[in-house]
């Protein structure tokens, strides 16, 4: 599969939110539980800073997954630390792309200067969890029981990449 990744835009919007908000409503791998708005995703889009990428995939020309690197914690002595979130549309599952964009995630966060990459996963969220392991990433802790979504208590796995210094 010819698969495309590069920076997203403003003009990503709309197919960003398409994937995230389809596991709002379907999924426990994120916890949100309203809908995220086109005019919420550019205004996020607008504020991300260079250190703090958004990366589109695309297939055939259509945005069919993104991932990001964001602030894990706002304290300053956290600066080195990101934490990363890859979505990928539903019907794109198994084809190698998540792997690609965290891979190309963990490349960029290196050239940034970032020392780790922090992932936060819903426990039961196998497919994520194996995807991170493959990447090299380590398991950090589990907190049991610390959210709620669809009815039930959910446990949030902590997985850890730590990088080579640039």
């Amino acid at each position: 599969m010819e698969a495309r990744i590069r920076l997203a835009e403003e003009a990503d919007a709309q197919a960003i939110n398409s994937v995230y908000n389809h596991y709002v409503r379907t999924s426990t791998c994120t916890w949100h539980l309203t809908e995220e708005t086109v005019e919420g995703r550019i205004h996020w889009l607008k504020g991300r800073s260079r250190v703090h990428p958004v990366l589109v995939v695309e297939v055939e020309g259509k945005v069919v997954g993104w991932g990001s690197l964001s602030t894990y914690n706002s304290r300053q002595g956290w600066s080195a630390t990101v934490e990363d979130s890859i979505f990928i549309h539903h019907e794109y599952h198994g084809k190698g792309l998540g792997k690609r964009v965290l891979r190309e995630l963990l490349t960029r966060a290196e050239a940034l200067g970032h020392k780790s990459v922090i992932a936060r996963i819903s426990g039961e969220q196998a497919a994520s969890l194996k995807l991170h392991e493959a990447c090299g990433f380590t398991h950090a802790g589990l907190l049991k029981g610390v959210g709620h979504k669809f009815g039930q208590d959910l446990d949030c796995a902590y997985m850890l990449k730590s990088l080579r210094k640039p």
